[in-house]
């Protein structure tokens, strides 16, 4: 199970909709939630982009020498960028972090959003656009001479001078929910991300997006973006989640539903589905609930209990394929130690795991007068 945790490029704070708790993102904070979960163990991070955002290849190259073995999931927007320029970003960077770049391609999204950074594609072409950049991009990586024409875009003499250190290329990660993203997905990506809906009904679009792979004799990785919620027992969890929205009114959810219902995205429609804009029904299965997508875009859910509980429903998305978990908690930096002391002994992560040991700390937690240890401690060494 390979666990991902999140860089707000977007802001923090502790709760949803609301100034109140908030807090900024400036370098300071990303480089402290990008090295606790460095030292925890979490595989990697996810950068988000968006018109919302700082810019998630500048925040993450940043970041590289501050962290030693933290893997960074860049997102990455074709229809912004010229697909010889992003091998050039992407060869760059893969190199000067010695192999730590994925790509988070991000085809779909908010209409108005695209728009924004002039992309004024249909929903499918967007998809289209995208296969054509990874036909040059994944050609030009693999060291490749590329003369291209498309229906969307054209190079001619186009060639990568300095190669990534991954090959045949950093793998790609991409997540969307239509039939245009499925196809995407099963003939160019390396790993499939679905938002965390009810385990039913992500197994059948990883059974789709089996099945479209096999017809291109490719086989497709899956895994699963959430929220969490970890405390020490399933009542302090939900406690926590009323309390994430507890500043909510009925205007702010409705001027944030009106918003959303106006994207295009198959996968922002599900999410709304979910909870149809109505705060009292927001545990849509066993321990998901969906009140985060109430306000926010994208994923929208979280998985709340205790770090038993939150182990068992990772292992039931694990169980119908799920391998890799790209997870994110309010406020990000707090809730990054929150869940790796609560969950990761459940599932087999281990702190600092590849990392280098901090040396001469106590293994007791923080010591107290005269330097007497607690008597948990003590019991659990005798």
């Amino acid at each position: 199970m390979n666990v991902f945790w999140f860089v707000p490029l977007h802001g923090d704070g502790r709760y949803l909709g609301t100034p109140v708790g908030a807090r900024a993102v400036d370098h300071h904070y990303m480089k402290q939630i990008a090295q606790a979960a460095d030292h925890l163990g979490y595989e990697g991070v996810l950068l988000p982009t968006g018109r919302s955002c700082e810019d998630p290849w500048i925040a993450a190259a940043s970041l590289i020498p501050v962290t030693q073995r933290l893997k960074f999931l860049v997102a990455l927007r074709p229809s912004t960028l010229s697909p010889t320029v992003a091998a050039r970003q992407a060869a760059t960077f893969d190199r000067l972090s010695e192999g730590r770049l994925l790509i988070n391609l991000v085809a779909g999204g908010d209409s108005a959003d695209l728009a924004a950074d002039g992309t004024f594609l249909e929903h499918d072409e967007r998809y289209d656009h995208a296969r054509e950049f990874l036909d040059i991009w994944t050609q030009l990586l693999a060291g490749e001479t590329v003369d291209y024409e498309g229906k969307y875009l054209r190079v001619k003499g186009a060639k990568q001078l300095f190669p990534a250190i991954q090959k045949p290329h950093p793998p790609i990660y991409f997540g969307g929910s239509s039939d245009a993203a499925h196809d995407l997905a099963a003939e160019k990506t390396e790993l499939y991300l679905t938002w965390g809906e009810p385990p039913a009904e992500v197994e059948k679009k990883f059974d789709d997006i089996r099945r479209r792979a096999a017809k291109h004799g490719r086989k497709v990785k899956l895994g699963v973006r959430l929220h969490v919620i970890p405390r020490e027992t399933n009542e302090q969890a939900w406690a926590a989640a009323d309390e994430l929205i507890s500043h909510l009114d009925e205007e702010t959810i409705a001027k944030a539903q009106s918003g959303l219902s106006n994207m295009d995205s198959e996968g922002q429609r599900r999410m709304r589905a979910l909870h149809g804009g109505n705060r009292s029904k927001l545990e849509i299965s066993p321990n998901l609930w969906a009140g985060v997508g109430l306000v926010r875009g994208g994923a929208g859910t979280a998985l709340v209990g205790d770090g038993e509980t939150l182990a068992r429903r990772l292992k039931e998305y694990e169980e119908i394929g799920a391998e890799t978990f790209v997870l994110s908690g309010y406020p990000h930096l707090e809730e990054a130690y929150r869940f790796a002391e609560l969950v990761f002994p459940h599932i087999g992560i281990s702190a600092q795991s590849g990392a280098t040991p901090v040396s001469r700390v106590s293994p007791f937690g923080e010591m107290m007068g005269n330097n007497l240890i607690p008597a948990a401690a003590k019991v659990s060494q005798s």
